[in-house]
């Protein structure tokens, strides 16, 4: 994302900055909630703009020291490190689509939806209980086309509509991570012992909970992102859309 060359100095203290704005964020304990198993703490309302600003792999890096750390702050219990890959994910495909790089972004969705359907055990699984994920698919397909037709350089207001479908996009890319590992990965079993009746409650409260998470981090997204995005590209510092 960031367009002007910088120093490495440069570079390593902006990205210093966005992990340490991770550290703090990941260390506050969210909204309390049933068990979802989906962002325990604050982390996921900056996660988008980290990557739109840094780009694919610094915004990768910073998102991903920021919640290690932060887990060691605010420590649930060891097998949440493993869930926390799926943040610098999300950052990264935010990146990926504010940059234009839809492929990657495309593939990723289109890997792990298939990875889970194919699953004997989310056979049994409430098929609504992903409907979010379903969306941010649609959306992320809308988001190519628009792109491939230029149609958000020609339209400077819609901006605040794409930067809210890149970090929606984004954020579920992250939830399709921790489904990945939760479902296809076995660690339900593994890790929990959670049996077929344990799962339909944990999908029936994340179709409710994490969607209202995706919903403040995307307003959150557009509210401190876009006049920061206008800033930093005023500046130099930042490829336009």
């Amino acid at each position: 994302m960031l367009d002007r060359k910088l120093s490495t100095s440069q570079l390593v203290a902006l990205t210093a900055i966005f992990a340490s704005l991770n550290v703090v964020s990941d260390s506050l304990m969210s909204l309390p909630e049933p068990p979802s198993g989906v962002w325990y703490s604050w982390n996921f309302l900056i996660v988008p703009i980290t990557g739109i600003v840094l780009g694919p792999l610094l915004g990768f890096l910073s998102v991903l020291v920021g919640v290690l750390v932060g887990h060691c702050i605010y420590f649930i219990d060891v097998y949440e490190f493993l869930y926390t890959v799926g943040a610098p994910i999300g950052a990264a495909v935010s990146a990926l689509l504010f940059k234009g790089k839809w492929k990657l972004a495309l593939s990723y969705y289109a890997i792990l939806f298939t990875a889970y359907f194919i699953t004997p055990i989310a056979w049994q699984l409430p098929l609504w209980g992903m409907w979010d994920t379903y969306i941010a698919f649609a959306a992320l397909i809308a988001v190519v086309f628009l792109t491939k037709k230029g149609f958000w350089g020609r339209r400077p207001r819609m901006w605040p509509i794409l930067l809210a479908a890149i970090a929606f996009v984004g954020l579920e890319a992250d939830v399709l991570f921790r489904i990945f590992i939760f479902v296809p990965g076995q660690t339900f079993r593994l890790f929990y012992g959670f049996r077929v009746e344990d799962l339909k409650l944990i999908w029936a409260s994340g179709a409710v909970f994490t969607p209202i998470k995706v919903a403040f981090s995307v307003v959150a997204t557009v509210a401190i992102g876009l006049p920061l995005i206008k800033v930093l590209r005023k500046s130099g510092f930042l490829a336009s859309v």
